[in-house]
C-alpha cells in the first residue's frame, strides 16, 4: 500500500539543481492533469500539527534575510554572513546499531553533475550581507507592517541556485537559531499565497545534502512537517516531480528519511535531539514524506529503485504487534502506526506480524475447542488442538480434500500429518512430505487443473469448464497452510497470480462481490504467454491497416478437449471487426478475458480457498510480490549464509570431504547452486527468515564412494559419501543435482 504524500518546492528552480523539469514559461502541467496518488489507506495524520491553510506559510517564500537597507549594505567593506551565538561543528552521523544500513556524509564534491552548478573550477560563491541580528529585526518589522514582499524576493534569489542556498545556509550557521528565526518565524507568520514557486523550494531544500547531519535534524523535522501538512493538490506536484528525479537522487533521499527515522527511534546520543514527548510529529511527518516518494516510486515503470529500497531494518527491532494492534484499532487516522506505510516494513518483520496474528488465531480457536469440551463435561483430547491430517498415500488428493473439508473449522491449527498404516510421529518432516507430494500431484500436466508454460517457466490456471472447482479451493487452502505453517511450496504461479490474490486483500462480506479480478497488461501477460504478449504489442504498433491485413474480429477461440470454442469479447463480438482505430480496446479486452473472465471461477476457488486460512487484515501490508515470496521463498541464495548455519552428522566442519564439499559448491554457477538447493530441499528458493532457516543438515553416508549422494527433501538432509578427492565429489554431486526429478515439474 503507497501513502499519499506531500512536499513543496522552491520558486525558480533551475534545472541543474533540480531533477525536476523547470517550469517552461507558463507550460507547467495543471494540476488536474498529474496523475492520482496512490493511497494505501487513509492519511496518518496522527501527530501532525495542521494549522489553518491561512496559518501555515511556506518554507519557499521566506527563508532568506530580508534585503532592506540596500545601499548601505553594498558598502560595506567586510560583509558578514549569517552570525549565531554558540556555533556548533557539523558532523557526520554517529554509528547506529548493526541492522541499520548506515548513510554516508555527501559532500559537494560527490554530487552529480547536474546537482552543480555551471561555474568555474573554483567559484566565488555569493556572500549574503545580513546578520542574524539584522535579519530578526527585518522580520519584526514586515510582521508589523505586513508587507512580506522584501522576504519573498529575497528568498526566491537565494533558492535560485545550490551556490545562492549554501552562501545563507553554511554549515557552521546550521543550528536551533536558523530554526527559530527562520522557521517559527517566517513559516508561521507569511501570509502569502502558496505558488508552485513556494512549493519548489521546499522541493530542493529537501535535497540539501547538509540534512544529512544530525545537528540539523531539528530543522529536518520542521521542513518534513511543512511537506507532510501540505494540501493534496499539492502532494500531486511534488510526486510529479520526485519522479523526474535521476535515480542517485531519489535514493539518497529515501536514505535520508530512513536514516532520520532510525536515529529518532535509536538515538546513539539521546541529548541530541528534543524530548520524544515533545517531537512525537517527527517521525509521522518523516513517514508521510516517505509515502509520497513511495508513490512516485510505483509511478515510473521500471521503478527509480527497487520497493526493498524502502524498507527500515530498524523497525524489525521494535514491537511490531503493538504497532499492528494500534493500527487496527484506531485505524489510519487517530494514532500513528508504522503499518500505516507498510512499505517501511520488511518482508521478514512482515512474516512475524503476520505469523504472530496467527497463533493467536490458532490458541483462540484452540481454547475455545477446550472451553466447549469442558462445559459438556468431556475429557479434554490434546489433538483438538491441531488440525491432524489423515491420509493414504494411494489417495492423496481425495483424502486430503476430504480431510480439510470436514475441519474447516480447524484451519488455523497447527497442523500435523500422519500416513495411513505408518508409524511415527509428525516433527516436522511429515508435514512437508505431504505438502510436496500433494504439489507433485495436482500441477502435474496429466491431472488437467494448471497448464505449465515452457516459455516463461510457470504455471496457469486451466480454462476448462468442470461441474467442481473444489481442487482448486484446495491448491489455495494449501498456499494458505504453507504460510501459516512456515513451509516454502516450490510452486511457480508468474506474478500476476499474487496480485489477483490479493483482489481484494480481505474477503468482502458481499458474497455476490467479484473476487481475484484486477487490472492487467501486456506485461502481465508476458510473464505467462510471451509469444502471444509479443504478437498484440505488434499488432498495437503496425502501421498497415488493421482490418484488410489481419482480419479479425473481437472474438477469441480456445481448445477444450480437443473441440474449438469461440468467445465473444464483447456483445456481438464475432460482427466487429478490429481495427486501427479498436485494437488497444480489442488488446484490453482480450488480455482481460485470458487472465480474468476466462479462469474466474476456477480463481475464486483458489481465492477463497487461501483465505479460509489467512484470512487476516495482516494480508493489507502486503505487497504481491511479497505473497509470493512468504508462500515460495526468495530467490537470492546466500550459499556462505549456508556453509556457516549447516549442521553435521557423522562429519565434522572440518574434515576433508566438507571442505572438498563447500569449495565445490562455492564455486557452482547460480544455475547449479539452485539445482542443488532444489536437489536437497524439493525448492530453489530460500525462505523468509534466510538460509539459517533451511536447517540444512550433511550427514555421513557410510557407503561406496562409487554412488552418487543422495537427499532427504523433507529434512533438508544431504547424504554424503565420503569422497576422496574434490574431483570426484564434484562428478558425483553434479551428476545427482542434474538428474533428480523436480517437484511441481514437468
Amino acid at each position: 500500500m503507497s501513502e499519499e504524500g506531500r512536499v513543496p518546492s522552491p520558486a525558480a528552480l533551475p534545472a541543474e539543481a533540480t531533477a525536476a523539469p523547470e517550469e517552461k514559461k507558463g507550460k507547467e502541467p495543471e494540476r488536474d492533469k498529474l496523475p492520482p496518488i496512490v493511497s494505501a489507506g487513509a492519511s496518518a495524520s496522527a501527530g501532525l500539527d495542521r494549522g489553518s491553510k491561512g496559518q501555515v506559510s511556506t518554507f519557499s517564500s521566506c527563508v532568506s534575510a530580508v534585503s532592506q537597507k540596500k545601499e548601505a549594505a553594498e558598502n560595506r567593506s567586510s560583509p558578514a554572513h549569517l552570525v549565531f551565538p554558540n556555533i556548533k561543528n557539523v558532523r557526520d552521523l554517529p554509528p547506529t546499531c548493526l541492522d541499520v544500513r548506515q548513510k554516508q556524509r555527501i559532500s559537494m564534491d560527490a554530487l552529480s553533475s547536474e546537482m552543480k552548478a555551471p561555474v568555474l573550477p573554483e567559484p566565488v560563491l555569493p556572500v549574503q550581507p545580513k546578520t542574524m541580528k539584522d535579519f530578526q529585526e527585518d522580520v519584526e518589522k514586515v510582521k508589523s507592517s505586513g508587507d512580506w514582499k522584501a522576504v519573498h524576493d529575497f528568498y526566491l534569489t537565494t533558492f535560485d541556485s545550490f551556490p545562492e542556498l549554501n552562501a545563507a545556509f553554511k554549515p557552521q550557521d546550521i543550528q536551533k537559531t536558523v530554526l527559530k528565526g527562520i522557521i517559527n518565524s517566517l513559516l508561521r507568520e507569511w501570509k502569502g499565497p502558496r505558488t508552485k514557486d513556494d512549493l519548489r523550494a521546499y522541493f530542493i531544500l529537501l535535497q540539501n545534502p547538509q540534512f544529512n547531519n544530525t545537528s540539523t535534524y531539528v530543522i529536518y523535522a520542521h521542513l518534513l512537517r511543512q511537506i507532510a501538512t501540505l494540501v493534496e493538490a499539492d502532494h500531486h506536484f511534488l510526486v510529479h516531480w520526485f519522479k523526474k528525479l535521476s535515480q542517485k537522487r531519489f535514493k539518497q533521499l529515501v536514505e535520508r528519511l530512513l536514516q532520520f527515522i532510525s536515529l529518532r527511534l535509536f538515538p546513539a546520543k539521546p541529548e541530541e535531539f528534543p524530548p520524544i514527548a515533545k517531537c512525537s510529529w517527527w517521525i509521522p511527518s518523516a513517514s508521510k514524506v516517505l509515502a509520497l516518494l513511495n508513490t512516485a516510486n510505483d509511478l515510473v515503470h521500471p521503478p527509480l529503485i527497487p520497493y526493498i529500497d524502502f524498507y527500515n531494518s530498524t523497525l524489525d527491532h521494535i514491537d511490531l504487534m503493538e504497532e499492528y494492534h494500534t493500527w487496527q484499532s484506531f485505524g489510519n487516522s487517530h494514532r500513528f502506526s508504522f503499518c500505516q506505510y507498510p512499505f517501511v516494513i520488511s518482508i521478514a518483520a512482515k512474516k512475524i506480524i503476520i505469523q504472530r496474528d496467527s497463533e493467536q488465531q490458532m490458541i483462540s480457536i484452540a481454547r475455545q475447542s477446550l472451553v466447549d469440551k469442558v462445559s459438556r463435561r468431556q475429557r479434554p483430547d490434546m489433538n483438538m488442538l491441531f488440525l491432524n491430517m489423515k491420509v493414504r498415500r494411494t489417495h492423496l488428493v481425495s483424502d486430503s480434500l476430504d480431510e480439510l473439508t470436514r475441519k474447516r473449522a480447524d484451519l488455523k491449527k497447527k497442523l500435523k500429518v500422519t500416513f495411513v498404516g505408518e508409524a511415527g510421529l509428525d516433527m516436522g518432516g511429515l508435514t512437508k512430505e505431504w505438502f510436496l507430494l500433494l504439489i507433485r500431484q495436482i500441477f502435474h500436466p496429466d491431472y488437467g487443473m494448471f497448464t505449465y508454460h515452457k516459455d516463461s517457466y510457470c504455471h496457469w490456471f486451466s480454462s476448462f469448464k468442470c461441474d467442481n472447482y473444489s481442487e482448486f479451493r484446495l491448491v489455495g487452502i494449501l498456499m494458505g497452510l504453507a504460510v501459516y505453517n512456515s513451509i516454502t511450496l516450490d510452486i511457480r504461479f508468474p506474478p500476476c497470480c499474487y496480485k489477483k490474490l490479493l483482489s481484494p486483500p480481505i474477503v468482502p462480506s458481499d458474497q455476490n462481490t467479484p473476487v481475484g479480478i484486477c487490472s492487467v497488461t501486456t506485461d502481465d501477460l508476458c510473464q505467462i504467454m510471451p509469444e502471444l504478449a509479443h504478437g498484440l504489442s505488434e499488432l498495437l504498433s503496425y502501421e498497415g491497416n488493421v482490418e484488410e491485413d489481419f482480419y479479425s474480429t473481437f472474438q477469441v477461440f480456445q481448445e477444450e478437449f480437443g473441440i474449438i470454442k469461440s468467445y465473444n469479447l464483447k456483445p456481438g463480438g464475432d460482427k466487429i471487426p478490429v481495427t486501427n482505430q479498436n485494437r488497444k480496446e480489442y488488446v484490453q479486452l482480450y488480455i482481460d478475458f485470458l487472465l480474468n473472465k476466462s479462469i474466474y471461477k476456477q480463481f475464486a476457488a483458489f481465492y477463497y480457498g487461501f483465505h479460509s486460512v489467512c484470512a487476516s487484515n495482516a494480508l493489507m501490508l502486503l505487497r504481491p510480490e511479497e505473497v509470493e515470496i512468504l508462500v515460495c521463498g526468495s530467490p537470492e541464495l546466500d550459499m556462505h549464509a549456508l556453509q556457516r548455519s549447516t549442521q553435521y552428522d557423522g562429519y565434522a566442519k572440518t574434515d576433508l570431504t566438507i571442505r572438498y564439499f563447500w569449495d565445490v559448491v562455492l564455486g557452482f554457477p547460480l544455475d547449479l547452486q539452485k539445482k542443488l538447493l532444489h536437489f536437497t530441499t524439493g525448492s530453489d528458493r530460500v525462505p523468509v527468515g534466510g538460509m539459517a532457516d533451511l536447517n540444512f543438515k550433511i550427514s555421513k553416508n557410510e557407503t561406496s564412494t562409487n554412488w552418487l549422494p543422495i537427499a532427504h527433501t523433507c529434512f533438508n538432509q544431504l547424504c554424503l559419501p565420503p569422497y576422496k578427492s574434490k574431483k570426484d565429489l564434484k562428478q558425483k554431486l553434479i551428476i545427482g543435482i542434474s538428474n533428480s526429478e523436480g517437484f511441481g515439474l514437468e
